[in-house]
């Protein structure tokens, strides 16, 4: 929201504070101002000049020679190249030794033989706009009167940041009310003009008054619509002390009668909308739903096509505007226009909000109704356009304004409880307090009630002020969030445990961070995927994610181009898959990770080992029984399964009681640099109910010594480590206390289609010290389920 600094002045006559003062208001407020810009900067050399000459160049055909009175003795001659420069008339002229706001310098020059003594400028040359078609003609000042007081811009703006829940302060009158309260609030007095007031012609479905009929068919998406129709106005430029305002306030002015509404919106916070009232058909207006097909041509000059689900205002055969965003083109105010409907309308924001959307359409009218219109406006908004349009358009007002209100509004009252305060803030406030802080706001004190203070919620405060937590929200922000105590107080954690599901998640994190793991959140939207978002923000978020490894890849790739290489990231996150026709999407919670770059960090003492296969599985296998879902053997086992994104698929369980599948990623699947190492990744589905932690249980030391033997085997090539483990633990009975793999070999003295694996069992006994015969008699009793089981016999 972009405000005028004076305009904040004439609002709040009592508010005195500097500019950096005010900003200072508003930050403690929870409303910061993210720019502060000099109107005046660049322009204080500026001055209004007048043509009191102008013919053509001598010299050239484009070109005019001019002679303008700048205020000084004598007439300057200037060479200017706009066609719409005329004898006259008055334009900002920039002497010479002047800095543009571009940076340009003027000199004193010769332009095609003829001598030019300064500048006439464009809005362009001004930084006042984007038009630089021809010289920025002004209202007739004195020559030589500096150009930022003829024009108001003695000025500063003020860029405020506006969350989407604040629609009241989408208006210079709800940025006063912040600064001075309520009561301070004045409307500035309109040059010229007179206060309308007229008697409502009100009725719940239609009005009509001297031949003018307005007709509501759509109740519940526009509870109340007025209009009122000024009669012989004279369309042209705006006086200068409103241009100068609609400029201050970053707004481009257009004629008298748009101007007076876009005053009104920029002050008030109201969309209102001039018709011409002789190109409505039937001098009707009709709000209703469109039909199948129709189409209206915007002011933007775009021909949209209009679906039953959108809005019209309509007059007796075809739609003129779409409700709460933009006006059509054949029946917009031009020069020829004399009688002009003025509309003020309440429309239902989340209606407006999705014509908005489905059109591709944004509008000053449709930012503020989307986020909710102070529904008390109306009739104080429509007074002041009207009175605006009489002071700048002249004409007469009809002596009856037209209402259709279908929907009446009622205020809400919500009771504060002084304990629930006291809970929320850390501090008591007497009810007496409360209403100091309140009713600055617009709230109204309707009296305690059981003990508790009773509170009207003004209009512009409808939208967001509608529980008991939200009216203590605006206590605190109102008491100074900087004035609260900065000591602790007493605090009970709740005795509730966390959701299984939870817990789980958490002994995930601290395994993972543990391992040097970086827990990332990225967005739910992707490309692709089963179930499609039906209004997508943005062309590569059309679906819900059915994966979370695309979106670490994408979070790898942002790190790759910065020359990160060491990479470990992991994310526990939703995904979604299409349910049955009708139903909604099924949801369940993952875990992703990704790996890539040196197992260790590069030292002088060893030769860099990039991160492989190994290190994959054994962040797999922990995570597996840290979920309580380790397979038989504590091993990750399997291949040949398929996946978009990974390549040398292996798998955790087989068929419905598969819980992971990992492998490297495939080069195609992302963008990396030729420097990469190899990324590895795995993805598995946590249960819906987390296991509880495992309790492992304490046994005292062993008081006996153990016995290992080392057992190398000649294996099948094709049979795996992991089965001839399984074999072996389970020949060797309870006294095997620990198996270890500690060499492979192949080649020669190994026979063909074999490798060796060598094997370090420990055996021990609890109750006793081990004889040879105990560990011997198992040892065979293994070789022999091997051979029989495995075709696996001793290497000798």
């Amino acid at each position: 929201m972009k405000v005028s600094y004076r305009w904040l002045r004439e609002l709040a006559p009592a508010w005195s504070a500097s500019v950096a003062e005010t900003v200072e208001r508003l930050a403690l407020r929870g409303t910061p101002v993210e720019e502060v810009v000099d109107l005046a900067e660049g322009l204080r050399g500026v001055v209004v000049g007048r043509v009191v000459e102008a013919g053509r160049h001598p010299g050239a055909d484009r070109l005019s020679l001019c002679r303008v009175d700048a205020g000084g003795p004598e007439l300057l001659s200037v060479v200017c190249g706009a066609p719409n420069v005329r004898a006259g008339g008055h334009y900002p002229f920039a002497p010479v030794g002047t800095t543009l706001p571009g940076g340009l310098t003027l000199k004193k020059a010769k332009i095609r033989g003829e001598v030019s003594e300064g500048m006439l400028c464009s809005e362009q040359e001004l930084g006042l706009g984007d038009s630089h078609a021809g010289i920025l003609e002004i209202p007739a000042f004195t020559p030589g009167m500096p150009f930022v007081e003829a024009l108001g811009l003695d000025d500063a703006r003020l860029d405020v940041e506006v969350t989407a829940n604040r629609p009241d302060l989408l208006s210079h009158r709800g940025i006063a009310r912040e600064l001075a309260g309520e009561s301070a609030l004045v409307l500035p007095p309109i040059p010229d003009g007179r206060p309308f007031s007229a008697p409502l012609r009100t009725d719940g479905r239609r009005a009509e008054a001297a031949g003018v009929s307005i007709t509501v068919e759509a109740p519940e998406l526009c509870p109340r619509y007025l209009g009122a129709v000024v009669r012989g106005v004279r369309v042209g430029p705006s006086p200068a002390w409103l241009q100068a305002r609609l400029r201050a306030a970053g707004a481009r002015p257009i004629n008298n009668v748009v101007d007076a509404t876009n005053y009104v919106l920029l002050e008030l916070g109201q969309p209102l909308h001039a018709f011409d009232l002789a190109r409505l058909a039937g001098s009707a207006i009709v709000v209703r739903t469109a039909r199948p097909g129709e189409r209206l041509v915007t002011l933007d000059g775009v021909t949209r096509t209009l679906s039953p689900s959108m809005l019209a205002i309509c007059d007796a055969e075809r739609p003129v505007a779409v409700a709460g965003v933009m006006g059509g083109e054949e029946s917009e105010v031009s020069t020829g226009t004399t009688d002009v409907l003025l509309e003020c309308a309440l429309f239902e924001p989340r209606q407006v909000r999705a014509t908005r959307r489905a059109l591709d359409m944004v509008t000053d009218a449709s930012y503020r109704y989307e986020r909710g219109v102070d529904p008390e406006l109306q009739r104080e908004a429509l007074a002041r356009a009207v009175e605006i349009v009489v002071a700048t358009a002249g004409g007469e007002p009809d002596a009856e304004v037209l209402e259709v209100a279908a929907r009446p509004w009622s205020r809400r009252r919500i009771p504060v409880r002084p304990a629930r305060v006291r809970q929320v803030l850390g501090i008591d406030v007497s009810h007496a307090q409360t209403g100091e802080l309140l009713q600055p706001l617009g709230f109204v004190d309707r009296g305690l009630e059981d003990g508790n203070g009773v509170w009207e919620v003004p209009g512009h405060r409808s939208w967001d002020v509608t529980r008991e937590i939200d009216v203590i929200e605006e206590i605190a922000r109102t008491y100074g969030y900087d004035r609260f105590p900065d000591t602790l107080g007493a605090f009970r954690p709740s005795t509730v445990p966390d959701h299984p599901l939870f817990q789980l998640e958490d002994r995930v994190r601290r395994l993972l961070v543990g391992k040097g793991l970086f827990e990332i959140h990225t967005l739910a939207f992707a490309r692709a995927g089963s179930v499609r978002i039906p209004n997508p923000l943005s062309t590569d978020g059309t679906h819900l994610r059915d994966s979370l490894l695309p979106g670490l890849l994408r979070a790898l790739e942002h790190n790759f181009n910065r020359g990160q290489r060491n990479l470990r990231f992991f994310e526990i996150g939703t995904v979604f898959h299409a349910g049955p026709v009708g139903e909604k999407p099924r949801e369940s919670t993952r875990l992703a990770v990704v790996l890539t770059g040196a197992r260790h960090p590069e030292h002088w003492s060893g030769a860099r080992e990039p991160l492989d296969f190994w290190d994959a599985k054994g962040v797999l296998e922990a995570v597996l029984e840290a979920v309580g879902e380790a397979t038989p053997g504590g091993e990750v086992r399997g291949e040949g399964a398929s996946h978009p994104v990974l390549e040398g698929v292996w798998q955790v369980g087989e068929g419905e009681h598969r819980l992971a599948l990992a492998g490297r990623v495939r080069p195609a699947a992302m963008d990396a640099p030729a420097w990469a190492d190899p990324v590895w990744g795995f993805e598995l589905e946590l249960p819906a109910e987390g296991a509880p932690a495992r309790v492992r249980p304490v046994r005292p030391l062993p008081a006996f010594p153990a016995v290992e033997r080392d057992l190398a085997l000649l294996v099948p090539v094709g049979a795996t480590a992991g089965t001839v483990r399984e074999a072996i633990v389970a020949a060797a009975g309870p006294l095997l206390e620990r198996v270890e793999l500690f060499d492979v070999y192949e080649g020669a003295g190994v026979p063909e289609g074999r490798r060796s694996l060598a094997w370090r069992l420990r055996f021990q006994a609890p109750d006793r010290t081990l004889r040879d015969g105990d560990v011997e008699g198992r040892i065979r009793r293994i070789l022999s389920a091997l051979k029989e089981a495995l075709d696996v016999d001793a290497r000798t």
